[in-house]
């Protein structure tokens, strides 16, 4: 949204508090955190729609908007930001159902890969475009700090269920056991885990920390069942080896021979590929200047430029639509 406002673009934040806020919480609460969680002052954040006037372009951005974005008065056109497959974050329930449903919506579907986009096509028959997910070069970028050669990093966020994170727990254990003397640093969830080998439990750490905990590590390690994730990006861009999944999402993103090292979904293959990383050090090398290389072109300035050309398509899709009724 920042770069679609640098673009020319005039960009405003209506949230529809689909969960209901906690009692008491003031809309100016709300936008002051906001602000500080996602970087976000210089973009204006409703709380509600009172002062809703109509739009060029409404964009929803999560299955629970869609309801939202498709009633508002005043839109030329309407699209849909799709982050993820958003049924896969559910079991059966209504809440896959309903996700689900917001594909069959007749809304341009801008959606965060090329897989994603392919998938929305194919299954429920929506209309596609993609965008690449980007980088913040200025934060994760190579760094002349010395690596050392016992530090693997795993983004252990067991709260959110497709990062695999019980399958990395089990091959860690294994790869611990073999190699007692490996430092292993788990982050990404507020409690510590009950893993059963030997580890630092870092928790939700911010960017800065990140980005010096890959300049300094050994390999990294994140698992992504559904879009590839933005912590497998980052850790590339600065140089990190990462050991991923070799799901088809990962597969159609970043091809089997790409710089992210892929392993099957089973504990003993994700710990071999681990060893042979820790291993070859010519190996990690390679494939440290392959990711670097490839993450170059992932900016949010061309993620803005992609989606900007997927608005462009809605509005003409909705033109379309007029024309013919």
């Amino acid at each position: 949204m920042h770069e679609l406002a640098r673009l020319g673009h005039s960009v405003s934040l209506w949230l529809d508090d689909f969960e209901a806020r906690p009692a008491g919480v003031s809309p100016a609460v709300i936008q002051r955190n906001f602000a500080e969680l996602f970087d976000a002052a210089e973009l204006t954040l409703h709380v509600g729609f009172d002062g809703w006037t109509g739009a060029d372009v409404v964009l929803a951005t999560g299955w629970q908007t869609v309801p939202r974005a498709l009633l508002l008065p005043g839109a030329k056109a309407r699209a849909y930001l799709v982050q993820d497959h958003e049924p896969d974050f559910y079991g059966p329930s209504a809440e896959a159902l309903f996700a689900e449903e917001t594909y069959g919506q007749d809304l341009h579907c801008i959606a965060a890969s090329p897989w994603l986009a392919g998938l929305l096509h194919d299954r429920y028959g929506a209309e596609t475009s993609h965008f690449d997910l980007g980088v913040n070069h200025a934060i994760y970028r190579p760094s002349d700090a010395r690596r050392r050669e016992d530090l693997l990093v795993f983004y252990a966020r067991a709260a959110t269920p497709r990062r695999a994170v019980p399958l990395g727990l089990l091959a860690l254990e294994e790869l611990a056991r073999r190699r007692p003397q490996l430092e292993i640093a788990l982050f990404g969830d507020e409690w510590p885990l009950p893993a059963a080998f030997a580890h630092t439990s870092l928790g939700v750490v911010d960017s800065g920390t990140l980005a010096e905990l890959y300049s300094h590590a050994t390999v990294g390690m994140v698992f992504s069942l559904t879009n590839p994730s933005l912590i497998c990006l980052d850790m590339m861009a600065a140089g990190l080896p990462c050991v991923e999944l070799a799901s088809e999402a990962v597969l159609a993103t970043f091809g089997a021979g790409g710089p992210l090292q892929l392993a099957e979904p089973d504990p003993l293959a994700v710990c071999s590929t681990l060893e042979r990383l820790l291993d070859d050090g010519a190996l990690r090398d390679r494939v440290a200047q392959a990711g670097i290389a490839l993450m170059e072109g992932r900016t949010w300035s061309r993620a803005a430029e992609q989606v900007q050309d997927g608005l462009r398509i809605a509005c003409t899709h909705q033109e379309a639509g007029r024309a013919t009724t």
